[in-house]
């Protein structure tokens, strides 16, 4: 698979449908999707396939045993950017968001609280191609 660079990295996902609709996002931008357990479903679960549709078995896909295993084993295979995102409960731990300030991007947000995992991996996922795109062309 052509990597455009980018990988998806869901810490702990909870909720299927949402890990599943990540899925086809990252296959529609040959990203590559890092799964960190534990996870709060089974690959196998229906509703992870019926939101990843007939797409999921394409998905380039990685499970990792621990957020620390999955940035040592992509840096190892030359991965370099990592959109990194957490669970839907309780988001990214206050101790990895605090070490990594310079690098941590936030959705501005008027009247709600949150944003569906998936709605705020497509917001920042198409903002970083289309800043890499316009890196490379320098054309908007």
């Amino acid at each position: 698979m052509d990597q455009i660079g980018f990988n998806v990295v869901l810490v702990e996902p909870e909720i299927p449908p949402n890990t599943g609709n990540v899925g086809r996002l990252c296959l529609a931008t040959k990203s590559r999707l890092h799964l960190v357990k534990p996870l709060g479903f089974s690959l196998e679960d229906r509703q992870l396939k019926r939101a990843g549709l007939d797409y999921w078995e394409d998905v380039d896909l990685k499970v990792w045993e621990s957020l620390q295993l999955a940035l040592i084993g992509a840096k190892r295979s030359g991965c370099r950017c990592f959109l990194i995102f957490g669970r839907e409960t309780k988001g990214l731990p206050e101790s990895l968001l605090a070490a990594n300030k310079p690098g941590c991007i936030t959705i501005p947000m008027e009247d709600a609280r949150s944003l569906n995992l998936a709605t705020a991996v497509g917001i920042v996922l198409f903002e970083a191609i289309r800043q890499q795109h316009l890196q490379r062309t320098g054309v908007e």
